[in-house]
């Protein structure tokens, strides 16, 4: 069967045809050689049948860069990962906020910020420069759900009262704007809205090249839940105790023996976190 003809089946239940491109794109993501890419690519190609799910294309991929090298398949594991940040949401938020911290802004989490007619709890507020922005974070645990329209007007609302109140007050930093950040897809109504009104919308896949998936793969700065090595009750006990970052996990390294890992196997695990933080040849 030719590929191109071929019809996979997404998380959302939707039909669409196999892109080989795709494929190929998110493998070479993940920093793998082109020798490397090309293997799993002829694997999978060979294993494709009409209706597969992507699920199933992503796990034989995985699987595949396990065995080659695990920090390869961490980083292939991006998106799935995030979505194991969940399912309260907190550490997304956690987790946006240390991205912007990387970036060069001071950020608060949780923070209440006093709007004209009533106060907002800010998922995070950041400061750089003068200049003062604050972010919604919408985590969504399915991946078949996107942030439609409601969410982009509900918080541009938001945004406004707390513009208005700023304003009117004397402060030391200019409110510059406000962000929609989610893990997933904004849909079209939702993008068009927010550069009609001008409120900033970052999502997994937008705007394109400083998208999500962007900004971590440039600053390498991965959640532990990428991690191939560690348990799940390993990861929730580091993301109950603040550490979200690979990159924390390496600094932070003693809450592995509060864990009981072994030498041998902490080893291994630091040594996963170095590569996804410095092995930047992609």
């Amino acid at each position: 069967m030719k590929n191109k003809n071929l019809d996979i089946t997404k998380s959302t239940g939707e039909k669409v045809k196999f892109s080989l491109d795709k494929l190929r794109n998110s493998l070479k993501r993940t920093g793998a050689d082109k020798e490397t890419v090309d293997q799993i690519i002829d694997k999978v190609r060979d294993e494709l049948y009409q209706g597969i799910s992507t699920s199933e294309i992503y796990n034989r991929a995985f699987a595949l860069l396990k065995k080659k090298k695990s920090y390869l398949a961490s980083r292939y594991k991006l998106k799935k990962a995030i979505y194991e940040l969940g399912p309260t949401g907190f550490p997304f938020e956690n987790f946006i906020s240390a991205i912007y911290q990387y970036s060069g802004y001071r950020t608060q989490v949780g923070k209440v910020l006093q709007g004209k007619c009533v106060s907002h709890e800010i998922d995070v507020v950041a400061n750089k420069n003068g200049d003062t922005t604050i972010m919604e974070c919408k985590f969504h645990s399915d991946q078949g759900q996107n942030c439609n329209i409601k969410i982009p007007l509900y918080i541009a609302a938001r945004f406004k009262d707390v513009k208005d109140y700023w304003n009117s007050k004397p402060h030391k930093t200019n409110l510059k704007e406000g962000w929609v950040v989610t893990n997933t897809r904004f849909t079209e109504d939702a993008l068009q809205y927010g550069k009609c009104i001008g409120l900033k919308l970052l999502s997994w896949d937008y705007p394109k090249e400083d998208a999500l998936k962007d900004k971590i793969d440039r600053l390498g700065l991965y959640p532990i839940t990428v991690s191939t090595l560690l348990t799940n009750r390993e990861k929730q006990f580091l993301l109950s105790r603040d550490v979200v970052l690979c990159r924390e996990l390496i600094n932070d390294n003693f809450y592995l023996d509060h864990l009981g890992v072994s030498d041998i196997r902490k080893e291994k695990i630091l040594n996963e976190m170095s590569q996804l933080c410095t092995n930047k040849n992609h």
